[in-house]
């Protein structure tokens, strides 16, 4: 039993598959993590913009201005298929 022990102790680190295994794992994370921080590096987030208040004060006002306006008669009609049975035309299909 000995003799057995022996072999075993006697080869290096590297030639056992478990070890690189759990090698592995945090070494893909660092990979991971240099990868991620190039992306970051060559495609910066766009900055706010400093007026960012005003410009979503004119939205608004774009924005209730649409609404004030007469709509057209193909965005008043409703459609056909939430209209209940009863309330079609006799005329009707």
């Amino acid at each position: 039993m000995q003799a057995l022990n022996q072999q075993l102790d006697s080869q290096p680190w590297w030639s056992y598959g478990h070890v690189w295994l759990i090698i592995a794992g945090p070494a893909l994370v660092v990979v991971a993590g240099f990868v991620t921080l190039a992306i970051a590096i060559r495609i910066p987030d766009p900055v706010v913009a400093e007026d960012y208040y005003r410009q979503g004060l004119n939205i608004n006002k774009t924005l209730a201005a649409k609404q004030s306006q007469p709509m057209l008669p193909a965005m008043q009609a409703r459609n056909h298929v939430v209209t209940p049975k009863d309330q079609l035309p006799t005329n009707a299909p």
